[in-house]
């Protein structure tokens, strides 16, 4: 079902690996997407509600009169919600409360010179955008995840849309709603997809109370709500261009084949897109994982999707020589969840640069992060770990200088501002310092 790459003994006779390339990723054309979405974007640029409603019937088949949801509905959701899920979702929200607060930064003074201070001042994005799918299931957790850091930064005014359901008269999913207003989020929209995300982008005017423009959006979404993104990325900030899901897992012999496979399998759950890569010096962990994965996935409740994620050029066992050459391999594959089954899981984590997420050890799977670990499972994909980190508070927060000089500080630096304005050839930049400091006329 699932591939398996044998790397080992190619070092040794010369070969130069490509360990980026190694796996290839699951096809994520955006760039061809963009064209799909521009005409969908610029609709509801131009119409705004009515544009939004004729894409809840299109992409939908959901019938809106208003885009807005009612507060009612959010009331009577919460009301309607499972005392066990609310229970955990409470939890969700208290644990990733704590650790955003955590992480909270604080302002910075830094004196350069007596009476002459830069601050830098960290404030909260004015008003943000959040988005939450809902195409194969109800992603109730990203409420949680959007919500919480921007709650934590200090975002004045916070905004959510998911996609109309049928099924219930054309709000999002019951779950989400509640979610939202358990959060004290009470300005969702029924909006999905590339027109949620240009929604928030350019808002609109109706009798529902419309959608006045955010600064910034967040949250993942399907390939078109990613195209979207880079459409109209400087009209709005974005937080990231989220590709298909994926897991890494480097493991040894003492790993557990069942924990593995039950962690390859439920990243597969997400999408037939879903990367699932398994790293191991281990030809008997390779086989009892291979057995463990067969029997599972007949047992399980999304048995196609979860075979064809398997399956997909996406998803490989990559057998290497040793642990070493398996951290370069996750390492260069910067997975958004990376577990490590090792005897010495701990000090290999200390070694991982590229990762959106590291769980440690065989009781830290992925879907404890997905919900309740109190970190925050909007992550970077494709690889773009090396360079980019998940959702946080940070994410919501934009940082000011703030300078101060005295007249005392700003002289004893002038002859430096000029001889530098007069090496850019820009003096009016070395006679605005000049002019402050001229003997009164």
């Amino acid at each position: 079902m699932i591939r398996l790459i044998d790397v080992r003994g190619r070092r040794a006779a010369g070969e130069q690996l490509d360990y980026r390339a190694l796996v290839p990723r699951a096809e994520f054309d955006v760039e061809a997407a963009v064209e799909a979405v521009r005409p969908i974007c610029e609709a509801v640029r131009s119409h705004g509600h009515a544009a939004l409603v004729r894409q809840a019937a299109e992409f939908d088949g959901v019938h809106l009169q208003d885009v807005k949801v009612p507060t009612g509905a959010l009331e009577a959701a919460l009301d309607g919600l499972d005392t066990d899920v609310r229970s955990a979702l409470e939890l969700a929200i208290t644990r990733l409360r704590a650790t955003c607060a955590a992480e909270l930064p604080r302002d910075v003074v830094t004196e350069a010179v007596p009476e002459g201070s830069v601050t830098q001042r960290n404030v909260p994005v004015g008003r943000v955008g959040l988005y939450v799918p809902a195409a194969k299931a109800p992603l109730v957790s990203s409420v949680v995840m959007n919500v919480v850091p921007g709650q934590v930064a200090g975002v004045p005014s916070l905004a959510l849309a998911s996609p109309a359901q049928r099924e219930y008269g054309g709000l999002p999913h019951p779950t989400i709603l509640a979610a939202c207003a358990l959060l004290g989020v009470d300005e969702v929209y029924s909006a999905g997809g590339a027109g949620a995300i240009a929604m928030f982008a350019y808002g609109y005017n109706h009798d529902d109370g419309g959608c006045r423009p955010v600064d910034l959006v967040t949250g993942p979404a399907n390939i078109y709500g990613v195209a979207a993104k880079r459409l109209l990325r400087g009209v709005v900030g974005i937080d990231s261009e989220a590709g298909p899901t994926e897991i890494a897992i480097l493991a040894d012999g003492s790993a557990e084949p069942a924990f593995v496979a039950a962690d390859l399998i439920s990243q597969a759950e997400h999408d037939l897109t879903a990367a699932c890569v398994l790293v191991t010096d281990s030809t008997h962990l390779v086989t009892a994982v291979q057995s463990e994965v067969a029997r599972q996935v007949a047992q399980t409740k999304h048995v196609e999707r979860v075979t064809a994620a398997l399956s997909g050029r996406q998803s490989a066992i990559v057998l290497v020589d040793d642990l070493d050459q398996g951290e370069d391999v996750v390492n260069a594959y910067a997975a958004e969840h990376l577990e490590i089954h090792t005897g010495d899981a701990e000090r290999r984590a200390g070694r991982i640069r590229n990762a959106g997420a590291i769980f440690v050890g065989p009781y830290a799977p992925v879907s404890l992060g997905d919900y309740c670990a109190g970190s925050n499972h909007v992550l970077p994909t494709g690889g773009c770990a090396c360079h980019s980190s998940g959702l946080s508070v940070r994410t919501f927060l934009k940082t000011v200088q703030v300078v101060a000089y005295s007249r005392e500080a700003l002289d004893d630096v002038s002859e430096q501002v000029s001889a530098l304005a007069a090496a850019e050839d820009l003096p009016a930049h070395g006679e605005a310092v000049r002019i402050r400091l001229a003997p009164p006329s």
